[in-house]
């Protein structure tokens, strides 16, 4: 498999070029594509790449090797959404593509995918059922099948897909790979065949967490042609805390789980003790009941608006089971969707009690691994059974990150979805992180304040757990420069008190940086008691950053503990 975009960002784009069209031809999948492009129109952008480089240009994704789903427009290239009949040569790329090539990416081709993103297997295409990059035998998964293979076979570094029901999240699992699926909004869906409309996510495959969110960091933010386009709200959280809590479901929950899964599940639970973390087990079956909306409920209706009016032609290439789920939305009234909109919003409040309290849900991400003739004999069932977990995501507003977890008893990949409330995307990249085993994470959210704190706030102090609260994120330790003096106040709990002096009349004074949401800043601000203030704050490294300060009258009333400092070092004398 890829090293990752990380390490992948090839020091000769052309020969990583060359590499993938090589893979190409030794897998021989040609089901995994509807339209790859000619190696040599790739490498002629590879070889201008190459030379931007060499000009010192700086790109975060060169020679980054894309598979694009093909429900998604790159301009010049057909979007079929897997019906021949419906093809159409976008003049304009889509945005979150746009900013992949931005940022020195080469798009490799479009790939397959369940007709009209309707489905969770990867059968559902005139263009060839996708087989699994390990087990041939075995369905891809879907809808998003192409993409997840071209990643999971090691020719392209990222894949991207959609996601409505689960599609950006079950053919990782069936391959070991990671996947992506943010807060709807957050990456724009410019430019992508809708599915449904309000429930539709653009999604990143990648074989490892680090790229997967770096790819999708650099597609992320607000779109003007999108009109369903999010941005992060001024209160994201932008960290998980030391010690997450995280929902597990009951044993009453899992019975859609074939016996593998649901042994491999248990196992993966079992470490999550290992992070740190505690672990709850909730009733989620106002989860999965929610979850049946999407098809069983007036919702579907989205899809026949999408696609209805051209699958009522019966063109020649449409699936028939993809168009018998669409066509079967003709008959849903007004007023049965705006009771399901109704049945959605008293859901969504359920949902939002029952993880109240909860840094993420921990999921298996769908139920088997079926083989493609088991599909074909029963297409509906098997389909719906793999969505169990998945289908209500989307439909509640929330985000999940889905990662390999504790393999079966005979050794075949089995995935697990870190499920967060919209916007807290980033904490379940850092748990997944730690389940992966990584001691950092890669940030998919870049924004907010950096706050120094020198005392009560430091982590294992009695005031740190205001800052977890607020999704504060730790960037590092810090030092001042001279201008500043230390005291220890008389404050319940003990605090410090720093103040500036001027220069080379204190000392540094060592400290922590975390990043805090601009509103999180705010509140903090807002609830800060006398004599603590916040100001500018001269680091030694000639940064400035906002900082804990206290009043003049209160430090000159103090004691002095500026010859120690650091707070922990004066804790330790003390006691």
């Amino acid at each position: 498999m890829p090293a990752g975009v990380l390490g992948n960002t090839a020091a000769d784009p052309v020969e990583r070029v060359a590499a993938a069209y090589r893979r190409i031809a030794e897998v021989d999948r040609p089901e995994v594509w509807i339209t790859l492009r000619p190696e040599s129109e790739v490498a002629a952008e590879a070889a201008t790449l190459a030379r931007r480089l060499a000009a010192g240009e700086s790109l975060p994704l060169a020679g980054v090797l894309v598979a694009v789903k093909d429900n998604i427009d790159v301009a010049g290239l057909p979007t079929t959404a897997a019906c021949p009949e419906f093809a159409y040569l976008p003049e304009v790329t889509a945005a979150a593509i746009e900013r992949l090539l931005a940022a020195g990416a080469l798009v490799l081709g479009k790939t397959n995918l369940d007709q009209f993103a309707t489905g969770l297997v990867g059968t559902r295409s005139p263009y060839g059922a996708v087989r699994n990059a390990r087990y041939p035998e075995l369905v891809a998964g879907g809808s998003s099948s192409g993409s997840a293979a071209a990643v999971a076979l090691g020719i392209a570094d990222i894949g991207i897909g959609t996601d409505t029901a689960g599609s950006g999240r079950v053919p990782a699992a069936l391959h070991g790979i990671v996947g992506i699926k943010p807060t709807l909004g957050v990456i724009p869906a410019h430019g992508t065949v809708p599915a449904c409309a309000d429930y539709d996510a653009v999604t990143v495959f990648a074989a490892d967490l680090d790229s997967a969110v770096t790819a999708a960091a650099v597609m992320a933010g607000p779109e003007p042609r999108d009109p369903r386009s999010r941005t992060w709200p001024a209160d994201v959280r932008l960290a998980a805390p030391l010690a997450p809590r995280i929902a597990v479901p009951r044993p009453e929950d899992l019975t859609a789980l074939g016996e593998p899964y649901r042994e491999a599940f248990a196992r993966t639970v079992a470490g999550v003790a290992d992070i740190g973390a505690k672990t709850e087990e909730i009733d989620i079956s106002v989860l999965i009941d929610a979850a049946l909306l999407l098809y069983d409920g007036a919702l579907v209706a989205e899809r026949y608006a999408a696609v209805g009016a051209f699958l009522d032609t019966a063109p020649a290439g449409a699936d028939p089971t993809v168009t018998a789920i669409i066509g079967a939305a003709r008959e849903k009234t007004g007023t049965a969707f705006a009771a399901d909109l109704e049945r959605l919003a008293r859901a969504k409040a359920a949902a939002a009690g029952l993880l109240h309290g909860f840094d993420a849900l921990l999921l298996p991400t769908t139920t088997e691994h079926p083989s493609i003739a088991a599909v074909r004999a029963d297409p509906i069932g098997i389909n719906r059974r793999m969505g169990t977990y998945t289908n209500f995501c989307n439909l509640l507003d929330m985000a999940a990150v889905a990662v390999p977890g504790a393999s079966t008893a005979d050794g075949a990949p089995f995935g697990v979805m870190l499920v967060t409330p919209a916007f807290a995307d980033q904490v379940a990249v850092d748990i997944a992180a730690r389940l992966l085993g990584s001691e950092s994470s890669p940030l998919l959210v870049e924004r907010g304040v950096d706050l120094a704190v020198f005392g009560a706030h430091l982590r294992g102090q009695p005031l740190h757990f205001q800052l977890e609260q607020l999704g504060a994120r730790f960037l590092g330790e810090i030092r001042t420069t001279d201008a500043y003096r230390l005291t220890a106040l008389d404050t319940t709990p003990p605090k410090p008190g720093l103040v500036r002096h001027g220069p080379g009349r204190g000392a540094p004074i060592e400290g922590e940086l975390f990043r805090v949401s601009a509103a999180g800043l705010g509140a903090f601000l807002a609830e800060l008691p006398a004599p603590m203030a916040l100001t500018r704050i001269e680091l030694a490294d000639d940064r400035e950053v906002v900082g804990f300060t206290c009043t003049y009258d209160a430090a000159s009333a103090a004691t002095d503990i500026t010859h120690l400092a650091s707070w922990r070092t004066y804790l330790q004398r003390r006691s």
